[in-house]
């Protein structure tokens, strides 16, 4: 196990994926999404203690692009749990997350497969949550949402 994270990390690192690039872009998109009109309440309403979610989502960021198993959570359960979550919410997050990988660098390989990787999430998470809600009848819920 050990060797596969080593070498996601340093495949990860290969294309500009470092422990930075993770901690500049979560720290920028969750920037974002503070200010945001239409996510800013749903996060406000559910996160006390920032420094403490921005150092929880580089975790799961590092686990996500460096396979580094530091993030112990569920995010089903907790995306579940909102209600009136839907597919508007996902995709302006995707558009969002696209904005900030953008900024640093407007096409290149480390921001397509944390673009990539990102959609997969939103995608889960829309499915599941879909899938909760109305059976087998939303287990395609995330095809819409925005590709970069």
């Amino acid at each position: 196990m050990e060797a596969l994270r080593e070498r996601k990390r340093t495949e990860a690192e290969a294309i500009g994926v470092d422990a930075e690039y993770i901690s500049s872009f979560v720290e920028r998109f969750y920037g974002k999404i503070r200010k945001d009109e239409l996510l800013g309440p749903i996060f406000a309403e559910r996160i006390g203690d920032w420094a403490k979610h921005l150092d929880r989502m580089k975790g799961f960021w590092r686990s996500v692009l460096h396979a580094s198993g530091e993030f112990a959570g569920n995010p089903m359960i907790k995306h579940i749990a909102i209600p009136g979550l839907e597919e508007r919410h996902f995709a302006h997050w995707l558009q969002l997350f696209y904005a900030t990988l953008r900024e640093e660098e407007p096409q290149t390989e480390a921001t397509q497969e944390v673009a990539n990787r990102a959609r997969m999430i939103a995608d889960s998470l829309l499915t599941g949550i879909a899938t909760q809600r109305k059976g087998l009848a939303g287990a395609r819920a995330g095809e819409k949402l925005p590709k970069l």
